[in-house]
């Protein structure tokens, strides 16, 4: 080392999953086999694999929801061992109580933890970032999917987590509804620099929305390619499918889904 110079030590990550097994019926079906993966704080990725492979059980696990055989799973350096108030989780189905207006489902996490104090502006916050301003007094039924959703997401970021998990969240909306919605992620991931894990069965997704694309082979899940995507934001349909580098991704990623047994 030069006299003078300073070593700058790399952050650690702010997910760390090492070794991660899990098994169901007694270790008669193994979903996720040694799995390794760092997070970076702020980063948002993606992850892709067959269906069965074990993403969903992956992202229960960080989320706390599921435990785990082996390996290590950890938060901001501590190991998982249930729900934190540093996750926030989001479904493919919005989950949104019936009886309740946009602005009561977003507030709920708030009541539940007992807090009060400058619940009001955090919601009117998230709701004018969301587009629901006007929809906050309105009941679930009477939104679009696509509005359902975006309720969903304020409801989890409602109570500023570090890191937002997303299992397949616009799985079940249209084509254009579900590139609507990915253009608004962006928008708030831009503006809230979460730390985002997001599952999907959508290539396309995946590469529009990732700094890195996470593959999964078959069951049991394992890591066999990490890709990073390395295309300026924000980004838009048009000018994400016109990168050079969109179609080799997209290839790439579908060649290793095929060689696993089909889509994700």
């Amino acid at each position: 080392m030069l006299a003078g110079s300073e070593t700058v030590a790399a952050a650690p990550p702010l997910i760390r999953i090492s070794g991660l097994d899990k098994s169901f019926d007694a270790g008669a079906v193994q979903a996720l086999a040694r799995i390794d993966l760092d997070i970076a704080d702020g980063e948002f990725v993606c992850v892709v694999g067959p269906s069965g492979c074990g993403k969903s059980t992956l992202l229960r696990i960080l989320a706390g929801l599921d435990d785990y055989d082996g390996g290590v799973a950890a938060l901001g350096g501590r190991d998982i061992s249930g729900p934190s108030r540093d996750v926030g989780v989001v479904f493919q189905a919005a989950n949104l109580l019936p009886w309740l207006t946009v602005r009561e489902n977003v507030a709920l996490p708030l009541r539940v933890g007992g807090r009060q104090q400058g619940e009001a502006e955090d919601i009117d916050r998230l709701l004018a970032v969301t587009g629901l301003t006007e929809f906050a007094a309105r009941y679930p039924y009477e939104l679009s999917g696509g509005m359902q959703q975006r309720a969903g997401i304020c409801r989890a970021l409602v109570r500023n987590p570090r890191i937002l998990l997303m299992d397949e969240p616009f799985g079940a909306l249209d084509a254009l509804t579900r590139e609507r919605m990915n253009l608004e992620l962006q928008r708030i991931w831009q503006t809230s620099r979460k730390t985002v894990m997001l599952i999907t069965h959508s290539i396309g997704e995946a590469i529009f929305l990732a700094d890195r694309v996470i593959v999964l082979s078959a069951r049991p899940g394992r890591v066999i390619r990490e890709l990073h995507v390395d295309i300026p934001r924000p980004r838009n349909n048009d000018t994400i499918i016109s990168h050079p580098s969109y179609p080799a991704l997209a290839r790439e990623i579908r060649g290793l889904l095929n060689a696993q047994g089909g889509e994700a």
